[in-house]
């Protein structure tokens, strides 16, 4: 049974350990306030899909700190990622990188970009603290003499990080959310499965055009290493260079992982091949692919990096809200504000609402009969109104936006979403 029977036995667990005391969950994010301005576009589905994986701390209370210091320049703003920021910081030294100051207090500075240098570090010391450097590896850039030369080469020679095309190391440029997923999803040992998501294909053997690092930034995001943000301030792109706090709360995030949880996805991803698709069903996939990474928006239906129509709420960032995907995904161009056709390189179909529970009020297709490109709804609170959709991609698969996870491939055929499932909706002719 794929999935090691979904969140069922997340639940399970989750029950157990929280009894135990030694497990703490991240505030869940609430509804953004962004504005909308139209009819249409101030309604979205807020709070939605998979719950939060828990944090796990393997060796003692989660926030005791090793080190009595204070941080010299956290403030209110960083509480978010202050639990993070203490634990990569205080409780290890894999992010204490700036020296004290006269008064004994710590800098961390949380929103100075993270580089590749100080990341590798971190990595290499989270994960990695015993591995030895490798002199065949060497950096025009980087002299071996140099501090971070032994951190860069562990991190190339575990194939955590890549030299660039000239040799290069570059230690001084920014880290992105796709490097930082990339980086963490490796280290903990999901190789294989970031691979066989990259080589995406239909059964008749057909392959996607899959993004790069598709596969570690599907896996980043279903480890919840993207910090699920009610704030558009936090929200981050999967080519966003990220500020320190965000480094540190990903870091945590992988360092605190359940025992559980990597080899589940690993079983979840174990068969990740689609079925044999049309023209027109595999050209939504194709589109919808290019896409994951990005972050939930409450109200959010744009993905591109141009300004959202003020008509549809301008939103401040690329990235969508459970049915704004769907939208994304499926809905025809309206000649108005909504026209993304080209480059979406099909037309899409008639899809007005704009919340589930409004476009779960049109039709009845069953699980067992659900097709490639159907939309699919969940009742996630068993209240008996919808209040998740995603679009179903075959195999147990569907391309879903989440509160916790962000836009991802979505293993759906058990756990949580097969337990809420309530219908699906056919836009598209099955002929």
């Amino acid at each position: 049974m794929r999935g090691g029977s979904g969140l069922r036995r997340y639940v399970r667990r989750f029950a157990v350990i929280a009894a135990a005391g030694a497990l703490i969950v991240p505030n869940g994010p609430a509804a953004s306030a962004r504005p909308k301005s139209t009819a249409i576009a101030e309604r979205g589905d807020v709070g939605t899909g998979i719950p939060p994986l828990p944090v796990v701390e393997r060796s003692g209370a989660l926030l005791t700190a090793r080190r009595t210091f204070r941080w010299s320049d956290l403030d209110a703003s960083d509480a978010w990622a202050k639990s993070a920021i203490d634990y990569v910081g205080k409780s290890h030294d894999w992010m204490r990188d700036f020296a004290p100051k006269a008064d004994g207090t710590v800098p961390f500075k949380p929103d100075t970009t993270e580089t590749r240098k100080y990341f590798a570090r971190a990595a290499v010391k989270a994960f990695a603290p015993r591995a030895v450097v490798d002199p065949s590896i060497t950096f025009p850039d980087l002299d071996p003499t140099q501090t971070f030369y032994k951190w860069a080469n562990i991190a190339v020679q575990k194939g955590w990080m890549h030299r660039l095309g000239d040799g290069r190391f570059a230690p001084d440029h920014a880290v992105t959310m796709v490097t930082v997923h990339r980086v963490l999803v490796l280290a903990l040992g999901l190789k294989a499965t970031a691979t066989r998501i990259d080589r995406l294909h239909t059964h008749d053997g057909t392959p996607f055009d899959t993004p790069p690092n598709l596969g570690t930034t599907t896996l980043g995001m279903r480890l919840g290493l993207r910090y699920p943000s009610s704030d558009a301030a936090h929200d981050v792109t999967p080519h966003m260079p990220l500020p320190r706090a965000q480094v540190a709360y990903s870091l945590y995030r992988a360092k605190t992982q359940a025992s559980w949880v990597v080899p589940w996805l690993r079983d979840q991803y174990s068969n990740v091949v689609l079925p044999n698709l049309g023209q027109t069903r595999r050209a939504i996939v194709q589109w919808g692919l290019g896409y994951v990474g990005y972050p939930y928006v409450w109200a959010g239906e744009w993905g591109f990096d141009t300004p959202e129509p003020s008509s549809l709420g301008s939103q401040p960032i690329a990235g969508f809200d459970c049915s704004g995907l769907a939208w994304w995904l499926l809905r025809r161009d309206d000649g108005g504000s909504w026209n993304i056709t080209p480059p979406r390189p099909y037309r899409a179909w008639p899809l007005p609402q704009r919340t589930s529970a409004e476009m779960a009020k049109f039709g009845i297709v069953s699980w067992k009969h659900l097709m490639p490109g159907d939309l699919a709804f969940y009742d996630g609170d068993d209240n008996g109104t919808v209040d998740h959709v995603d679009v179903y991609v075959g195999n147990g698969f569907a391309l879903d936006s989440s509160t916790s996870v962000g836009t991802s491939l979505m293993y759906v055929a058990e756990g949580w979403y097969r337990d809420h499932f309530v219908h699906g909706r056919r836009l598209i002719p099955s002929t």
